[in-house]
């Protein structure tokens, strides 16, 4: 029985990695290796479970029955285990965030959680280049905006705006933007993706919604970088309110034109599969949700 397990557990790694070669890199193991145990399945099933070549890697109808069943008996056998050691979940628990969202706030979030699930690992990836769960092979990968992809599984976390604000020393010297084209006489710091530069800023004016094409001499790929240029008072930044809450709150940075405000953003959870979530997954998950709803401020985790 328990090598059946283990060739289904075999089975939703190499579905999971889409290769031989990524489940081989997976389970630290060999592409020979696995053509091995896969051929061996097959073998003592009678069944084909993948067409595979050079440049394809299919489930067959029988492999995709197959897949399906091993999803639930795997996360069952997973479980049973997790119970058996205590309540808490266990493994590793991989999880990619933004540079700045992560830091600041998944982090120590993670690390809570982690001190309530002694059995847990955690591995925390940082990226504001775009992660994908399955490319990145991450369990939960926490994006602002919708993924492109559909095969991604998603769960709408936080709906929140993104707030002009400035230091108090930047908007003594430079003033104090009071409609939205007063814009244009200052300093705007700009965030930056492949080629795109987010310097078209909307708001609502007149029950209408617009934009001002902003200008400025900073711009960054980086949220975080430009996190710290808005708070040392070098412009006038665009942010995430869930980012600045706390200086907001503080005093340290000061919302500008927040009565021509008409931006939201928001948070996802994404995940490779609905099919074999594991138990710490959906408990991190469940736990977030937990802390985003106990939040001080609307739109926050504060």
């Amino acid at each position: 029985m328990s090598d059946q397990i283990d060739d289904l557990r075999l089975l939703t790694v190499m579905v999971a990695a889409g290769s031989l070669a990524g489940a081989a890199k997976r389970l630290r193991s060999s592409a020979p290796v696995m053509t091995r145990r896969l051929a061996a399945m097959e073998q003592r099933l009678g069944v084909q479970l993948i067409e595979r070549s050079a440049r394809r890697f299919l489930l067959t109808e029988q492999g995709a029955q197959l897949h399906e069943r091993a999803l639930k008996i795997v996360r069952d056998v997973d479980e049973a285990e997790a119970s058996a050691r205590g309540n808490t979940p266990g493994g590793l628990l991989r999880i990619g965030a933004p540079m700045e969202l992560g830091r600041r706030v998944i982090a120590p979030l993670l690390g809570q959680f982690r001190l309530q699930c002694p059995d847990l690992e955690v591995l925390l990836v940082l990226s504001d280049a775009g992660l994908d769960p399955i490319d990145d092979e991450l369990e939960i990968v926490l994006r602002n905006g919708m993924p492109e992809d559909p095969a991604v599984v998603v769960r709408k976390l936080l709906t929140s705006r993104r707030v002009v604000c400035a230091t108090p020393s930047y908007l003594a010297t430079h003033g104090t933007p009071r409609i939205p084209d007063d814009l244009l006489k200052h300093d705007c710091i700009r965030l930056v993706r492949g080629r795109h530069v987010f310097d078209q800023w909307p708001f609502n004016e007149n029950g209408k919604r617009r934009v001002v094409n902003v200008r400025g001499t900073l711009s960054s790929t980086s949220g975080e970088v430009m996190h710290d240029w808005v708070l040392t008072g070098m412009g006038i930044g665009l942010k995430a309110l869930w980012d600045v809450h706390e200086e907001l709150r503080s005093g340290a940075l000061i919302e500008c034109l927040p009565e021509y405000w008409c931006d939201e953003i928001e948070l996802y959870a994404c995940f490779a599969s609905r099919g074999h979530m594991p138990r710490r997954v959906r408990a991190f998950t469940t736990f977030l949700v937990e802390q985003i709803a106990a939040a001080s401020h609307p739109g926050t985790f504060a």
